[in-house]
């Protein structure tokens, strides 16, 4: 790729297939027509999966309601949860659709999100039809965890390599376009999961789909959310508190090193995406934060990138794809060779004392109360753990070495 004279290079290379930026949207709800993926496209999303083709003989019905939201003590949603199923829409509209969406924009990369039922003629024929009619690449999706897994599907085939690798190679067979596995995090090591698609002649993986979940509980009515009809069952947990798992999941696949990684989990913002590729992904899926506040975030999404790559003197996307992966190691190689203490910045500090009954309670009682609403820490007794940093609102506290401590102790 030959970056544009004096502009940073946004394009991202991924099996082959150049995206004009690394945003896509995720096979979800805001692609679940023709029409909603060519307003976003309008807008200037590099990319879209489309929302979960099926077998047409496959019945899907959604509950109403099927969403949930954890939010912060300022309402800000951080959590989503969601009991939506794949596409309700025939194969045949869907097939027209992408035909119409590639005619209209060739220089973005629309990729066909397919499921079926444990047959091998289910999900060749679905990946005939979704190429045949255009689809870029097609990514199966072996990792919905709800609703599909009572039915033998989704999370039910993807927590298996056995079935991981047949399914795979029974779409790579067939597919002449790239072939994406979409992987789900709740297993207990993804590695096996990984190896099997790539067994199966998988070019790439997706990661990660939503966290099994339940968001909560209603303390009048007892039913847990969302409510349907006075019962509930478990979802999907996606948005910014799943990022962790995502930016864990999307590392180990990085460092394991066999297939490339579209990045997904709880991208909100243009940083997160940054972190994503930082840690290996060459491109991002979103879907929560399109759910919350449209397409449009698609501007800032891009505008922020531009602006931190060029402040970090980079000129292209492909530049910053893995650079934390060597700072990432083993617990047991961490740095045990000097001891860390709190720092306070008077200036900043409003006495509110939080910091001395967290550590007083959860730490090392390093952190005392003095008049003035000024707080001293003993670099004798404080252990560097970092948790006065973490719930000081105003910044106030941060870690520098202890000169007392020359040593971590055991």
């Amino acid at each position: 790729m030959v970056a544009p004279a004096n502009k940073i290079d946004l394009r991202t290379e991924f099996c082959g297939l150049i995206f004009p930026n690394p945003f896509v949207l995720a096979s979800a709800p805001p692609t679940a027509s023709g029409a909603m993926i060519k307003k976003a496209f309008k807008l200037g999303w590099g990319g879209a999966v489309i929302k979960t083709l099926k077998p047409d003989d496959m019945q899907i019905v959604d509950v109403t309601p099927r969403f949930a939201t954890l939010k912060s003590s300022h309402g800000e949603t951080i959590g989503f949860e969601n009991m939506e199923l794949v596409t309700k829409r025939p194969l045949g509209i869907w097939l027209k659709e992408i035909r119409e969406i590639k005619s209209e924009f060739p220089d973005r990369v629309l990729i066909a999100s397919i499921m079926a039922d444990i047959k091998k003629e289910s999900w060749q024929n679905l990946a005939k039809a979704a190429e045949g009619a255009g689809a870029d690449a097609i990514e199966l999706n072996l990792s919905c965890p709800h609703g599909m897994p009572e039915r033998g599907i989704g999370a039910a085939v993807g927590q298996k390599p056995e079935l991981t690798k047949l399914i795979t190679s029974w779409v790579t067979e067939v597919a002449e376009v790239p072939v994406f596995i979409k992987l789900t995090p709740n297993v207990t090591d993804i590695e096996p999961i990984a190896e099997a698609a790539l067994e199966g002649g998988a070019d790439a993986l997706s990661a990660i789909n939503t966290v099994e979940s339940m968001m909560g509980v209603d303390l009048d009515t007892f039913v847990p959310m969302p409510s349907v009809d006075g019962s509930s069952s478990y979802g999907g947990y996606s948005g910014m508190a799943v990022k962790p798992i995502g930016l864990r999941v999307v590392s180990q696949l990085a460092k394991w090193g066999q297939l490339p990684i579209s990045g997904i989990g709880g991208i909100s913002h243009w940083e997160h995406a940054v972190e994503y590729m930082l840690v290996g992904a060459s491109n991002v899926q979103i879907c929560t934060a399109v759910m919350l506040k449209g397409y449009g975030i698609i501007h800032d999404l891009i505008k922020g990138l531009e602006q931190y790559l060029e402040k970090k003197s980079f000129t292209s996307v492909k530049e910053i794809i893995g650079l934390s992966l060597p700072k990432i190691i083993a617990h047991s190689s961490l740095d045990r060779s000097k001891a860390m203490m709190a720092q306070v910045n008077q200036e900043w500090c409003t006495g509110c004392n939080l910091c001395v009954t967290v550590c007083e309670d959860a730490g090392y009682a390093a952190i005392s109360g003095g008049p003035n609403k000024t707080i001293y820490i003993d670099s004798k007794k404080c252990d560097g753990c970092s948790l006065c940093t973490h719930v000081c609102r105003r910044k106030a506290l941060n870690m520098v070495v202890n000169p007392v401590r020359k040593e971590i102790r055991g």
